[in-house]
């Protein structure tokens, strides 16, 4: 039997810290351990960049049986949507010289911000190879809610027009997110979906250390945030009232960074907050000591269109830790948690009111989610994606 090849692209993959990063890792190994002999896979990346308070030295190339990992090394991000699209434009072209003089049977595109996807459609139609995107975000309706002054109209149709040529051109698409498909359906009628969400890692499968202890009459409730800090998650719109609003009750705890990190810092600094303790990203094997400490795992979405469809990567590690979850989210992933996460308190993304009000509703006690941890099982769920793109080698 021939060998198969088949181009990886992922902006981000481990060490760094991101949902593309966790899931392009999970995938990998799926596409390995199911191709077998008569599997060649070329990753193409980045170096570690996602934070600059989190600074994790790789191998710039790593050889396994079957597999060729490349990182690419990009210029210093100095943040902003030029820095970005430089950082970028230095992955694009990395990954064109590595490819060249270089044939395979598929091209595999993980893309949040549609730009990852372009390049895997480019590279796809210049080898003549099969297309599979993995689309983890509705970047054009995202850009126009951000940025919705009249002015970034051309950008955001020319974004359109890219959205619309990778879509057309790829042979399979993945929505992570379900509540993606009205959008995707409406502008592609003719396009089939499938949906392969995120989920929960192996590492996290395991029930937490149970903390629930006697409290000190008084002593206030730890409540983590572990993640992103930028506009799709609008800490800087909801935290600093909240935590306000909750002094002397409630210790926020955030681990992260990102765009508004520092936005965020400045509104704690004005209230003169002192119940909020913002922490660098950590190694994710950390992590969970975090979680055990913690008596509630705190999530929010921005109040923007695109954010009502998506489902947050975060929810599926916060819910096997078996502890309470207060979220602030609106749309498919307030119907998710609904159905599917027990022990969670709801409210409308940025609403304080609302929050205040869910959190009364918090019952400070773990729960069992061994049914859920089971149902969306990564390593299940990268399976079954793996054997869909391997399908597209065997029709070459």
């Amino acid at each position: 039997m021939m060998t198969k090849r088949i181009l990886f692209l992922s902006f981000f993959y481990p060490p760094d810290l991101s949902a593309g990063s966790f899931r392009s890792a999970a995938l990998v190994k799926a596409l390995r351990l199911q191709g077998g002999e008569q599997l060649h896979l070329d990753v193409v990346t980045t170096q570690p960049n996602r934070y600059n308070t989190f600074k994790r030295g790789a191998d710039t190339c790593e050889e396994h049986d079957g597999l060729h990992l490349r990182r690419i090394v990009l210029p210093k991000n100095k943040g902003g949507l030029l820095g970005q699209a430089w950082s970028f434009l230095h992955f694009a072209l990395g990954a064109y010289r590595f490819a060249q003089g270089r044939e395979y049977d598929a091209v595999f595109a993980t893309s949040s911000r549609l730009m990852t996807a372009v390049l895997g459609t480019f590279l796809a139609a210049r080898k003549g190879a099969q297309l599979y995107l993995d689309i983890r975000d509705i970047f054009v309706e995202t850009l126009a809610g951000v940025f919705n002054s009249p002015i970034w109209r051309p950008v955001v149709w020319s974004f359109s027009m890219l959205e619309r040529w990778v879509l057309r051109r790829a042979t399979a698409v993945n929505l992570v997110s379900p509540g993606f498909l009205p959008y995707f359906q409406s502008r592609y009628p003719d396009r089939r979906f499938s949906f392969y969400s995120n989920g929960v890692d192996a590492e996290f499968t395991e029930p937490l250390v149970c903390t629930e202890k006697d409290r000190a009459e008084g002593e206030p409730l730890r409540v983590l945030y572990a993640g992103n800090i930028g506009d799709g998650q609008g800490l800087h719109l909801i935290l600093p009232a909240l935590a306000e609003r909750l002094r002397g009750r409630i210790r926020f705890q955030v681990i992260g960074d990102g765009r508004h990190s520092a936005t965020l810092r400045e509104a704690l600094s004005l209230r003169q907050l002192d119940n909020v303790e913002l922490l660098a990203p950590v190694p994710r094997q950390q992590i969970k000591v975090f979680y055990e400490q913690a008596d509630v795992l705190f999530l929010h979405l921005n109040d923007l269109q695109a954010f009502k469809r998506v489902l947050p990567s975060k929810l599926f590690e916060y819910a096997a830790s078996g502890k309470p979850i207060w979220a602030g989210v609106s749309g498919f992933s307030t119907d998710f948690i609904a159905k599917e996460v027990s022990n969670a308190a709801v409210f409308p993304s940025c609403n304080v009111a609302c929050a205040v009000e869910a959190f009364e509703a918090v019952k400070l006690a773990s729960v069992d989610r061994r049914k859920f941890v089971e149902r969306y099982a990564r390593e299940r769920i990268m399976g079954e994606m793996a054997r869909e793109i391997l399908e597209l080698t065997r029709s070459v």
